[in-house]
């Protein structure tokens, strides 16, 4: 069996790096093509490189541009590549421009494809990340589900046939990386430590179009983030970085920026933090797993266990009240295992080998 793999996106790398593990363990080939949607070191080639991901057999280079153009040029370029390799399946991941382009590359040509972090909802259409997993679902032949709740909005859908319950992927990463850095934590302690680095502070990322573009929210999101008491430990996303120069804006003493780092360093980051702000998926599942809480600085999560359980606040339209949350922010009196047992990637290799 040959199974080609599209990632794309900094997410997905995260991914991908315990399931390709599975791969290979199973002795299956898997193919890796890479978008190029993020493509710079600090947002790509570093986590091929700490995760020990294979190196990538296609790379298309296809980044940046308008989402129809990126997603345009992504359909051609993979549909060039599957009609030449002809796998037996298509992976994706998520829910990126990559992930709907390889979706729709491989539906269209008639090769199954498995969708991994399937029947995730936000409800929000006005996000592209909405509009892609909703598509993308919605033309795969296996759907691994992250939680019951997943699987209960497939159902919802209409969609049941090639459900299935595994668990997170991001759980087997998680747990990996935490027994990466128990080993070298000077290592990558000294790489993700700023010199700055207060005993206390908080942890911010902050990327998502639905903040940065929109040039109201955002001034406001920062005139917050400068008002807080707390260090603020914020690496810069370079859609963030252009939106700050964009409105002219000024960051407070207090937030250090950094430049993006690893996975493993943002682990180390995020272990050490008080308090995690972001508008990342992933980061409030990791901030959960690390019993760190977490202020989700968006209108609606996907991730609503994490809510439920009392780890997450999600900020929602009113802006002004971030300072107050923070400021209120504490641990819950209990915390309870979210998103599977950390082998999800084995059992998605073995639902494929059937």
């Amino acid at each position: 069996m040959k199974c080609l793999t599209v990632i794309g996106a900094r997410p997905q790398f995260i991914k991908a790096a315990p399931v390709s593990r599975a791969f290979a363990a199973a002795g299956i080939e898997q193919v890796l093509l890479h978008t190029g949607q993020h493509y710079d070191f600090e947002m790509s080639e570093v986590f091929f490189q700490e995760l020990e991901i294979p190196p990538p057999r296609h790379s298309l280079g296809l980044g940046g541009g308008t989402h129809g153009a990126m997603t345009g040029r992504m359909l051609e370029g993979i549909e060039k590549i599957l009609s030449e390799d002809r796998p037996d399946w298509v992976l994706v991941y998520g829910d990126t421009n990559s992930t709907l382009a390889g979706a729709l590359a491989a539906a269209k040509l008639h090769i199954p494809v498995c969708h991994v972090e399937s029947g995730l909802r936000s409800w929000n259409r006005r996000m592209p990340e909405e509009i892609n997993r909703v598509l993308t679902d919605h033309v795969s032949n296996r759907l691994f589900c992250s939680s019951e709740l997943a699987v209960e909005n497939l159902r919802r859908e209409g969609i049941t046939a090639g459900v299935e319950m595994v668990g997170d992927v991001m759980a087997d990463t998680n747990k990996l990386a935490q027994e990466v850095v128990a080993g070298r934590s000077a290592e990558f302690w000294k790489a993700a430590n700023p010199d700055r680095l207060a005993d206390e502070f908080a942890l911010l990322t902050l990327h998502r179009a639905e903040n940065t573009d929109d040039p109201v929210r955002f001034r406001a999101l920062v005139e917050q983030l400068n008002s807080l008491d707390i260090q603020v430990v914020f690496p810069v996303h370079p859609r963030t970085r252009k939106a700050l120069l964009r409105e002219e804006l000024s960051l407070g003493d207090h937030i250090v920026t950094i430049d993006p780092v690893g996975y493993l360093e943002m682990v180390l980051l995020l272990d050490q933090a008080r308090l995690v702000l972001t508008d990342s998926g992933g980061l409030q599942k990791e901030a959960y797993w690390g019993k760190t809480p977490c202020l989700t600085l968006r209108t609606e999560t996907e991730w609503v266990e994490t809510v439920e359980a009392g780890w997450n606040v999600v900020l929602g339209e009113e802006v002004e009240s971030l300072a107050n949350l923070v400021a209120e922010s504490e641990p819950p009196p209990s915390w309870e295992p979210l998103y599977g047992d950390g082998n999800a990637a084995g059992r998605i290799v073995a639902a494929l080998s059937i």
